[in-house]
């Protein structure tokens, strides 16, 4: 009898009961389902188009300004490349997660965030503790008719963070080498773009071939534990290593709230071309983005 109640407390250990998953928010929007989970301590937003669902933002109950996923933390290497920017502009919302920390990491800077689904407003502000100061603008409204609008007010940003996604991928509209092109004409001078994009993809060689197109020079930075990568550019050449590991010096104490170590970043991102030559760039006209993602 022994062994077997031995043999019991080893099945169990081996296999934990599966963590409750509870539903805090459903909501059918124009664009998508929107979905509000809590599990193991976080609350996520995931969106589902098809079948799949997909987590959107991760939130630590206890730790809400921790960066969950790896993507955000190597977005935040942006800062590495230029000096402390005063205006910034975030296209897609999630949570809020990245114009939030840059909201409370230069409360100075004038932020613009650009989010098509007010529905994901709403779910921002009312679970992940997304709170405009008065800095901060909340744009509800497609990100290329935003940046169309942008360009004839004259805006300019040292900072653009390109994180859109529906449940499958970057909106097709928002790869494209126009787009990028008009996004370009919203920098200043040495202002970086950084892209969240997915390391894994068959898009990955048109995408790569659509930046060389616009910018020239670009940088990937990719880690082993994430499958996205995030791609900078530019339109002047890139600041130094030595700059890079200044920079992440001088940001690394303010950035311990957000589990974020540049110091580990400094000196990674990587200019090495690594896709196949002759890929056809996107364009307004030829953007399948949806069936290269498969």
């Amino acid at each position: 009898m022994m062994m077997r109640c031995a043999a019991l407390t080893l099945l169990l250990l081996a296999f934990p009961p599966l963590a409750t998953t509870k539903t805090l928010h459903s909501e059918r929007s124009l664009y998508q389902n929107v979905l509000v989970i809590e599990r193991m301590g976080e609350i996520c937003l995931q969106f589902t188009v098809r079948v799949d669902v997909r987590n959107q933002t991760c939130m630590k109950v206890n730790q809400p300004r921790e960066m969950v996923f790896t993507y955000t933390k190597m977005m935040m290497a942006s800062l590495l490349l230029i000096d402390d920017p005063t205006s910034v502009l975030v296209i897609g919302l999630g949570g809020g997660t990245l114009p939030m920390a840059i909201q409370e990491l230069f409360p100075g800077a004038t932020i613009d965030a650009v989010e098509i689904d007010p529905a994901v407003v709403r779910v921002a502000e009312r679970f992940f503790h997304f709170k405009p100061g008065p800095n901060m603008s909340v744009f509800t409204q497609d990100a290329r008719v935003f940046g169309k609008r942008a360009a004839r007010q004259n805006k300019r940003y040292d900072l653009i963070l390109l994180d859109a996604y529906n449940g499958e991928y970057i909106p097709e509209h928002l790869m494209t080498a126009e787009y990028l092109q008009e996004t370009l004409a919203l920098l200043t001078p040495g202002g970086i773009i950084a892209a969240n994009t997915f390391a894994i993809s068959r898009l990955y060689d048109h995408e790569s071939a659509t930046y060389e197109h616009v910018f020239g020079t670009f940088l990937n930075f990719r880690q082993p534990d994430s499958a996205n990568r995030v791609v900078f550019a530019s339109n002047q050449p890139f600041r130094t290593e030595e700059f890079q590991r200044h920079r992440a010096t001088l940001l690394d104490p303010r950035l311990r709230p957000y589990a974020v170590q540049l110091a580990r970043y400094a000196g990674r991102l990587d200019g090495r071309e690594d896709w196949t030559r002759g890929a056809e760039v996107l364009t307004d006209q030829f953007s399948p983005a949806n069936q290269l993602n498969r």
